[in-house]
């Protein structure tokens, strides 16, 4: 299971924003693995993982675009029913908190990919080591 840095771009939702982030790292030849965009009383987080790190944060800070990290646990969980529910019930025993997740699909379809944030990284790798899980 591997813990990814993710790419976090806070701001106003308004026309333009993902475009304006997306250009900037697809001129670099950077290429998005997943993405995540709610909106919160017209603010919004842009989530982004990545094919390459270094040369996202050298093309957002050339574009002047303010971002932040976050370390992301990236799962591969069998696409089946109860499958999250007992990644989640295994965090909630432990007492760790999800801050944020979101999914995609796998390139076989059999799996499914989830993304989560939670408040205790490396105590949920912990927990999570030993489950089947595969690499994104």
């Amino acid at each position: 299971m591997p813990v990814a840095s993710q790419i976090v771009i806070t701001g106003q939702s308004k026309p333009g924003v993902l475009a304006q982030v997306v250009s900037v790292l697809a001129g670099a030849k950077v290429n998005i693995k997943a993405f995540s965009a709610p909106e919160v009383t017209g603010k919004g987080n842009l989530r982004l993982l990545v094919s390459d790190v270094d040369q996202a944060r050298a093309a957002l800070r050339a574009a002047k675009v303010k971002f932040r990290e976050e370390t992301a646990l990236v799962l591969s969980l069998e696409n089946k029913p109860g499958a999250l529910s007992d990644v989640a019930d295994l965090l909630k025993k432990a007492r760790i908190n999800i801050k944020c997740g979101y999914c995609t699909p796998s390139r076989e379809g059999s799996r499914a990919i989830v993304v989560l944030t939670v408040s205790n990284t490396s105590k949920a790798l912990g927990l999570l080591r030993g489950q089947s899980l595969d690499e994104f």
